[in-house]
């Protein structure tokens, strides 16, 4: 049975060519995924292990934030008089912001990296190889890693402007280095400075942020380790080199596993696809080959025979297919890499990985989806009788057959239509369990109903196709109709994809769009002015803000978090008499004139929830521990702009660590607007640490994420929609196959090639078009249902459709029925009509 499964193998390589392509393309996004992460992986370990190299403990304050007491010149002095220990490193780092060219950030907003720089014996810090100059030495000086000299545009001995926590500095470059640290790998900025420097610039003078020390030769790490910690005062900890290595190997393989999942989550759908495919060539070959099973059935061949014959033949396809799959996926690694790259996520470099468990995982998975595709044809195959060796099959389903699998697909659809129901019911958007079983629940259900739902459906194209194309469209028609269960298998491999496709465009346009009625309604202002990655802004600045001739008000936002009763929530001190300048703020009780002290005004949704008025005092446990009691004063409309509790600057600051505005809202005089950015950039001198946007960048930064994400899905599911189409080119050409004679007879009786043409390509315009309605009727439905989910944390979220771009799928869904046809019914019209009415 080996030998003839082999046999049908090389018999039939052509008509299993597209089966195998849909295969190689699943597992190559499965392979391709696993050596990405992979990649990726070791790519992070090698440059964390490098700059942990020489790490023998590290020890760091508990708390205090940085400089905290205890990491002194003293507590250095005393781990280096402990035996074992070669050398102390004193550490400082913090934030600074180097500018460009263009005044703007040089580096990532999480990574730009201020340091001290050590220099050893030799004049040099081991940490920070030098490729040119030297290291910094003084108050006027500073090193950057190469990447971002660079950007700066700054040779040696030239300039630097840079920026910590107040106005611009400059300052000479004396150095570029190398450097192993992640951040700056990931498109973060390096600035060094002598030690003395550093301290006085990031806010640790005197102190250092950490020790890290250096064992000698042969030397017990964790022996050092404890008796680091006999001489360490309160308020440190020390911890050895392999905890911090197991500590960074953990949270790289977190971060790394997040992109595995989410890749991987694609490959299953493309998988998902090829399953249909897969079952669907193997039924329409076991059809075409009932003569020949019955005939081996006949000189005793037994069922579990015909099973294992046809498995083989799936197994060596599948096998065939995962290892062309394998090498594929190599190249899709790299392209997963620059196309994260082009989008800013700027990995490390590294070679490309390839372990065995995933060449072991793109072979077993290929495998195991070609065998349980087939399993069921193979089942239907065993069941053919000798005595059919002389009579004519592929024969329609039996009636029988189709009840049971009407009544389940019914079961199944009814069940997730309502649980979908009851999702689009449900306030809680934390547990995703539920929608999910119902999305699978629906789409599975539809999938099983698809059969009974094709007669309509294709009834309904097959009639105007009848009106345009005659005879052709009638025959197309009937075609389709002829056998349900492979119109339906064909079709559903593209409805899937055009459902996902559909619910995500949907859910999309909808976010984008409450983002849009959010900025319009809430706030007013014309800039909103950050401090870079989220550090904040000196209260200076909102002060400077306002004296600027043209702005009309500028007010800081401060924030910090409160617990009451068990329910945490957000507060905001700001200059409450004028938030109503650069807000869409209504006051619905009360009067914001009244807060101040300990008075403050509540959203209108958290005075429900909290059963909260005008009167109500209001306990709260800041995130500092300190405790207070708030009484409400006013309640205003939601606001998104604000927080659920909105007080006086006074009443926030002593829980926060640092005085530090947000943000600072600018409101420009009337008439005043134009070159209002300028100025402001002016005003605070060019600071590359602080970002200046309008309402519509804002805007358009919040839909320009939404459209990234949109768009790299597009680009993953699209791998599913390819694999669909290769199954309407695969299901028609084998088709045309089957109905060699028919079409013979077609031809003889006066039907042009033409006509035959036009008789293909109307037949997979109908399977596409019936793929494309369900799929986008049902991710309506989806996105309908799941969506209400987004309203609870988005109250502007309302489902928008966007008809142009489902008329835009829709015609892509034509387009691939066209396509889908071109070989097909070129093959067929090109049949010799004498040689296919004698075809067997």
């Amino acid at each position: 049975m080996f030998r003839t499964a082999l046999r049908n193998l090389l018999a039939h390589r052509t008509r299993l060519l597209m089966t195998a392509l849909a295969v190689l393309l699943g597992t190559a996004f499965v392979s391709g995924t696993l050596v990405f992460s992979d990649s990726v992986n070791k790519a992070y370990r090698d440059r964390t292990s490098r700059s942990l190299d020489d790490v023998a403990v590290s020890v760091t304050s508990t708390g205090g934030g940085p400089g905290a007491p205890g990491l002194d010149a003293r507590t250095a002095d005393r781990i280096r008089a402990l035996p074992g220990v070669a050398s102390v490193r004193p550490s400082v780092t913090g934030t600074v912001v180097v500018a460009d060219r263009h005044s703007e950030s040089a580096g990532s907003d999480w990574g730009s990296t201020g340091a001290n720089y050590v220099p050893g014996a030799d004049g040099k810090d081991r940490r920070y190889p030098l490729v040119e100059g030297r290291g910094p030495a003084a108050a006027g000086e500073v090193a950057l890693d190469t990447r971002t000299a660079e950007k700066t545009g700054a040779r040696i001995g030239g300039t630097v402007r840079l920026a910590v926590d107040g106005p611009v500095l400059t300052k000479k470059l004396v150095g570029t280095v190398r450097t192993d640290d992640p951040r700056v790998g990931a498109g973060g900025s390096l600035a060094l400075f002598d030690t003395a420097t550093a301290q006085k610039l990031l806010g640790t003078k005197g102190r250092f942020d950490e020790l890290i020390v250096t064992a000698a030769p042969r030397a017990d790490r964790n022996a050092l380790t404890a008796r680091v910690r006999t001489v360490l005062p309160d308020g440190a900890q020390a911890r050895s080199g392999t905890e911090l290595a197991a500590e960074q190997s953990k949270a790289i393989d977190e971060q790394t596993g997040t992109i595995r999942k989410t890749f991987l989550v694609f490959a299953a759908v493309s998988l998902f696809v090829g399953i249909f495919i897969v079952a669907n060539t193997f039924t329409m070959l076991i059809a075409q080959r009932t003569r020949e099973i019955a005939l081996l059935r006949a000189v005793g061949a037994s069922r579990r025979q015909v099973v294992r014959s046809v498995l083989i033949e799936a197994g060596l396809l599948g096998l065939i297919a995962s290892a062309a799959g394998f090498l594929l996926g190599l190249g899709v690694a790299v392209g997963m890499r620059s196309l994260l790259d082009a989008n800013g996520a700027e990995l490390p470099d590294g070679p490309l990985v390839v372990t065995p468990t995933s060449a072991l995982a793109a072979l077993g998975v290929g495998f195991l989806v070609t065998v349980l595709s087939a399993w069921l044809p193979s089942r239907k195959a065993a069941r053919i009788a000798p005595v059919e060796a002389l009579a004519a099959v592929d024969a329609p389903a039996g009636t029988r057959s189709l009840v049971v699998r009407n009544t389940i697909g019914a079961v199944l659809t009814g069940a997730g239509v309502a649980t979908m129901l009851y999702v689009s019911t449900l306030r809680n958007a934390r547990d995703l369990t539920v929608p999910m079983a119902g999305s699978v629940l629906t789409l599975t259900g539809v999938i099983v109903l698809a059969p009974l739902l094709s007669r309509p459906v294709v009834h309904l194209f097959g009639r105007l196709a009848e009106r345009v194309s005659g005879v052709s469209g009638r025959l197309a028609r009937r075609n389709a109709l002829r056998n349900p269960r492979r119109t339906a298998a064909t079709a559903s491999a593209l409805m899937i994809g055009l459902t996902l496709i559909t619910g995500l465009t949907v859910t999309a346009v909808s976010a984008d769009r409450g983002v849009d009625r959010m900025g319009d309604q809430d706030l007013t202002a014309d800039y909103r002015v950050d401090g870079a990655g989220g550090r904040g802004l000196d209260p200076a600045t909102a002060r400077a803000l306002a004296k600027l001739p043209g702005v009309a008000a500028a007010v800081p936002l401060r924030v910090t978090g409160f617990d009451s009763a068990g329910d945490p929530a957000g507060i905001r001190g700001t200059d409450v008499a004028a938030v109503g300048k650069v807000t869409d703020l209504k006051v619905l009780k009360g009067s914001l004139s009244d807060v101040h002290g300990d008075r403050v005004a509540v959203s209108e949704d958290y005075a429900r929830k909290r059963h909260l008025t005008v009167g109500s005092s209001l306990p709260m446990t800041f995130y500092d521990g300190k405790r207070g009691t708030a009484r409400v004063v006013a309640v205003h409309s939601e606001n998104d702009v604000l927080s659920d509790v909105l007080a006086a600057p006074s009443f926030v600051d002593p829980h926060l660590d640092r005085v530090r505005d947000q943000s600072v809202l600018v409101k420009a005089a009337p008439g005043k607007t134009d070159g209002l950015r300028a100025r402001i950039r002016e005003a605070l001198g060019g600071n590359p640490a602080v970002k200046v946007a309008s309402r519509d960048e804002l805007r358009r930064s919040a839909a320009g994420d939404i459209d990234d994400v949109l768009y790299l899905m597009y680009g993953l599911l699209g791998v599913a929609v390819v694999i669909a189409v290769i199954g309407v080119v695969n299901t028609l050409a084998m088709s045309v196959f089957e109905r060699t004679r028919e079409i013979g007879m077609l031809r003889a009786i006066g039907l042009s090639r033409s006509g035959v043409k036009a008789m293909v390509r109307l037949e997979s315009v109908m399977i596409a078009m019936f793929g494309a309605v369900l799929g986008v009727g049902l991710g309506l439905f989806l996105a309908w249902s799941g969506g209400h989910l987004l309203r609870t944390s988005f109250p502007q979220y309302e489902m928008v459709v966007p008809w142009e771009r489902i008329g835009v799928f829709l015609l892509l869904a034509l387009a691939v029925g066209i396509l889908a046809a071109a070989w097909p019914a070129r093959r067929a019209a090109r049949l010799n009509t004498l040689e296919a009415i004698g075809a067997q």
